[in-house]
């Protein structure tokens, strides 16, 4: 009985084992290389930088010459001709240049260039934002397929014991309650088994969107190291200050804040007086005194009056900023509260989840222990119930130490570090800061 039962589970589990590309694996550096790779967030961001980088040329621009070519080609009268009609082309070369605009385009460029900053340090937060979901997605791959093997270790125990109970059942020693039980725990556990193997595939397909792959990751993922996992934590006041200092996303918010200032400058500048040169060589099909062939000049332009409109835009430039502002002081209680959880989450996970994950897979390898000197003993036993609680237990350990590792990407991430898993040890200089 129990040579037939050893290979009813043998065959269950290749039966039952998840079908992957063996000849090939990946690594979590490999995957977190694929941050910096086309990808629709990525390319978003790299979008609105571009876009923020023509503003800026905008602004810029308008201090450069501006050069206008007119022509016409008509005819006109009047009594100097007896009203009859004559040809009245023309054609005419204008070139205009601000020399003074009470500081319209310096505010303009200056709000342009703000804005520029920002897109470039949010596009920062984004790469690291894209390796915190790269990481994310790796561990939920691995998790799932350990979750899938020890699944597939319960389904053969609990097969085992239905297709045994039937055979005891044909000889009167099991009752059909007890075989239906055990029949039950069966489809309970290939439910289970199925539902956690679907997970894994939905998984693998999230991985491969997030690496911008049209179809799932089939490649065996290699399960890193995660040394970096016992750095040293600094304080919460130093990590908070440090946060304030270079978190990406908030600076980007600041640069946007400098940017409103000078929007409501440059918006005040534009009722102010500026002063422009002009030249201009024209050709006249028909002549007249009152034309010049060539001329050149200096334009005094002073907005006296403008109802309205003027106060209107002003106001909107200030409720831009107000509003800025706003985001800007949400922001740091958002940062305050994400240090702080970080920093705890890192501190519950080295200090109890750990523990307790160990001295759970110390039970299990001591339970598994047991149940194979019972099993060669030829005594009654659950030995691959013990095999599967094992898998389980070191699940459970390294399911706390992806997350230690997300908790660090996370905090880094509030840093403006680059999100990474294995990073070299800080110099001496570098702890003291």
């Amino acid at each position: 009985m129990k040579w037939r039962g050893s290979m009813l589970a043998l065959a269950l589990a290749l039966a039952l084992s998840p079908v992957t590309a063996a000849a090939q694996t990946l690594t979590l550096d490999a995957v977190l290389e694929l941050a910096d790779a086309d990808h629709p967030e990525l390319d978003r961001a790299r979008a609105r930088q571009a876009g923020a980088q023509a503003e800026l040329e905008l602004a810029r621009g308008l201090e450069d010459f501006r050069v206008n070519l007119d022509g016409g080609l008509r005819g006109g009268r009047n009594r100097i001709f007896d009203n009859h009609f004559q040809p009245d082309h023309f054609i005419r070369l204008n070139a205009r240049k601000t020399l003074f605009d009470s500081g319209r385009a310096q505010s303009g460029g200056l709000a342009a260039e703000q804005d520029r900053d920002a897109s470039a340090l949010r596009l920062l937060d984004t790469r690291n934002q894209r390796r915190l979901t790269l990481m994310a997605r790796y561990f939920d791959v691995l998790l799932a397929d350990m979750r899938d093997a020890a699944d597939t270790e319960f389904l053969a125990v609990a097969y085992i014991a239905w297709d045994n109970a039937r055979e005891r059942h044909d000889l009167g020693q099991v009752t059909r309650a007890e075989l239906s039980e055990l029949e039950a725990r069966n489809l309970q556990a290939l439910e289970r088994r199925n539902d956690v193997r679907r997970q894994l595939r939905e998984k693998r397909l999230a991985l491969g969107l997030a690496m911008n792959r049209a179809g799932m990751v089939l490649e065996d993922l290699v399960d890193p190291k995660l040394v970096d996992n016992d750095r040293a934590l600094p304080g919460l006041d130093v990590l908070s200050a440090r946060v304030f200092e270079h978190n990406p996303r908030l600076l980007a918010q600041r640069r946007l804040l400098d940017g409103a200032r000078h929007r409501i400058e440059a918006t005040r500048a534009e009722y102010r007086p500026s002063l422009e040169f002009e030249a201009e060589a024209a050709a006249w099909k028909r002549e007249a005194t009152a034309r010049d062939d060539l001329r050149a000049g200096v334009n005094l332009n002073w907005p006296l009056w403008h109802g309205r409109g003027r106060d209107a835009r002003l106001a909107r430039e200030r409720a831009r900023f107000q509003e800025l502002q706003a985001e800007h002081d949400a922001l740091e209680q958002e940062l305050r509260q994400a240090v702080l959880a970080a920093r705890e989450e890192i501190e519950f996970l080295r200090g109890t989840a750990r523990r307790v994950a160990r001295i759970q897979a110390e039970a299990a390898d001591q339970a598994l222990e047991k149940a194979r000197a019972e099993y060669e003993m030829e005594l009654k036993t659950h030995l691959g119930t013990s095999m599967a609680e094992t898998q389980m237990a070191k699940l459970r350990a390294r399911a706390v130490e992806y997350r230690l590792a997300l908790a660090w990407g996370r905090l880094d991430a509030l840093l403006g570090v680059a999100v990474q898993t294995n990073r070299p040890e800080p110099t001496q200089g570098e702890q003291k800061k």
